[in-house]
């Protein structure tokens, strides 16, 4: 019995029992359902694949010392790169969990990575433009420098929370480390052509599969919730709920946005309609940059990572933070 419940409650179960009630209940949208989260994680496989093989290589050579050594020392430099670079790099909020598997499980700063998980899923070359034309420049450029503030914003607030101890071990598993066997020692000199040896090649494989293995399962969850959001949960029908004028109306709309599923190139000429029919600018910050961040597939993926209390702590500066820069951008415009 105790293995049977175990069972249920992986995600393959979840999987199996949502397409089943789908199934049941409305056998019309199955396929329809299926295709989607198929789309979805095939559009995502690339970056699966070049996080798994990086990580595996990383793991194999021994490198992956080297990559933790350069986090060392240099943690508010780190913390405004991955802001930085989070504003430009081209991921969503489920694109982004296999980099941060990988970033924690090379011990980077939770710091930094807390900065790079909250700026990366808010804008991108495409989001930009895409913004700007249905939105305004105004609005594009305000969502740029929103998700750099906020990554910084989160970033620095971890890492003052960090001096405490209270987000000490963050990840749900401790990484794996090298042992024995020729495989990567702590401070030895990574070596570059592992498949020479064949201790590193046999890690080099360990490593892709169970890492492999362990994103797949997560990001298709993800991508099957996020078909079932999408078809049965009208996008047009949650936005309508945050209208209005006022900081009110920027809360509601960061808290409805917060498990809402409007990704960056769907959101931005729906709120425009919304705009135009009265909802503040400052509101339509809010919805998308809680979305953004924390919409429920995002959610789900990043709860298998780390604890329970940085999961709250993630969504807790997420809400926030859509909440500052919409009374901000309010402000401004």
């Amino acid at each position: 019995m105790p293995a049977l419940l175990g069972a249920l409650r992986t995600p393959w179960a979840g999987i199996v029992l949502l397409l089943a009630a789908v199934a049941v209940l409305d056998p019309a949208n199955l396929r329809e359902t299926v295709v989607f989260a198929a789309r979805a994680l095939a559009g995502t496989a690339q970056y699966i694949v070049i996080a798994v093989l990086l990580l595996a290589y990383l793991k194999a050579t021994g490198a992956e010392v080297m990559v933790a050594r350069a986090f060392e020392g240099r943690e508010i430099r780190m913390i405004a790169f991955a802001a930085l670079l989070g504003g430009l790099a081209p991921f969503c909020s489920c694109q982004v969990i296999p980099f941060i598997a990988g970033l924690l499980a090379l011990g980077a700063p939770l710091s930094a990575v807390m900065a790079f998980w909250l700026s990366s899923p808010l804008i991108d070359p495409p989001t930009l433009l895409i913004t700007a034309g249905a939105l305004g420049w105004p609005f594009a450029v305000g969502k740029a420098v929103a998700a750099v503030a906020l990554g910084l914003f989160g970033g620095f607030a971890v890492k003052v929370l960090m001096r405490s101890g209270a987000l000490a071990s963050p990840l749900k598993q401790a990484p794996r480390s090298g042992c024995g066997c020729g495989g990567p020692k702590p401070g030895g000199k990574p070596v570059w052509r592992f498949w020479s040896e064949a201790p590193r090649r046999q890690t080099f494989r360990a490593e892709c599969v169970g890492n492999g293995v362990f994103l797949l399962k997560w990001l298709a969850l993800a991508y099957v919730l996020e078909a079932l959001l999408v078809q049965y949960v009208p996008a047009e029908l949650i936005a309508q709920l945050v209208g209005g004028d006022g900081l009110g109306a920027i809360g509601i709309a960061a808290l409805v946005g917060m498990p809402a599923y409007l990704n960056s190139y769907v959101a931005p000429p729906l709120l425009a309609g919304l705009i135009g029919q009265g909802m503040s600018a400052g509101a339509a910050m809010a919805f998308m940059i809680a979305g953004a961040v924390s919409s429920i597939p995002a959610m789900a993926a990043v709860w298998s990572l780390v604890k329970p209390r940085v999961f709250a702590l993630y969504l807790g500066l997420g809400l926030l933070g859509a909440v500052m820069a919409g009374m901000l951008f309010q402000l401004v415009v």
